[in-house]
């Protein structure tokens, strides 16, 4: 499977959240290790998110079209397997988020992450089409030299 570390970050994430808030929720005594789980989780979460917008942002460079909704709905050309997978874990997070908020208020951040895992994938592994006018041979960050302008560089480099 296509991103599979991603998709078994997601399940690994969302089932430890599920065991802690549960216990949590439970046992009194656990309610600082649910609370701390939940604000790791949520600050994993953020470092996800950036990290998807920065691979996002160097494709789009690159002149790939990528739309909000195509990176983080996980439209278009996706596996639907990956697509199950990560949109389940989403759905499960956000079921074990409901059923503890009322014990655990800051569940409510956890979803994020898997929310950010989608759009991690999306970024990573997505296709999209090339934008118009934008021509292949540009790079993310800078253009491809041609020949003749490298050697000049030689040619001044080996002067000094």
């Amino acid at each position: 499977m296509t991103g599979g570390r991603i998709v078994t970050v997601s399940w690994a994430a969302t089932v430890a959240f599920g065991v802690l808030a549960g216990a949590g929720t439970v046992w009194p005594a656990a309610a600082w290790v649910a609370t701390t789980t939940a604000v790791a989780l949520f600050a994993a979460a953020l470092g996800v998110w950036a990290w998807a917008m920065l691979v996002a942002v160097a494709r789009s460079a690159a002149g790939e079209d990528l739309a909000v909704g195509s990176l983080f709905l996980a439209q278009g050309q996706v596996d639907r397997r990956v697509r199950a997978h990560l949109w389940g874990s989403l759905a499960v997070c956000s079921a074990v988020t409901v059923a503890v908020a009322a014990r655990q208020p800051f569940a409510v951040l956890v979803p994020m992450l898997p929310a950010g895992l989608v759009g991690l994938w999306g970024a990573r592994h997505g296709r999209y089409p090339r934008r118009r006018g934008v021509p292949a041979t540009t790079g993310p960050l800078r253009p491809r030299r041609g020949p003749s302008e490298n050697r000049g560089r030689r040619r001044a480099r080996d002067r000094h």
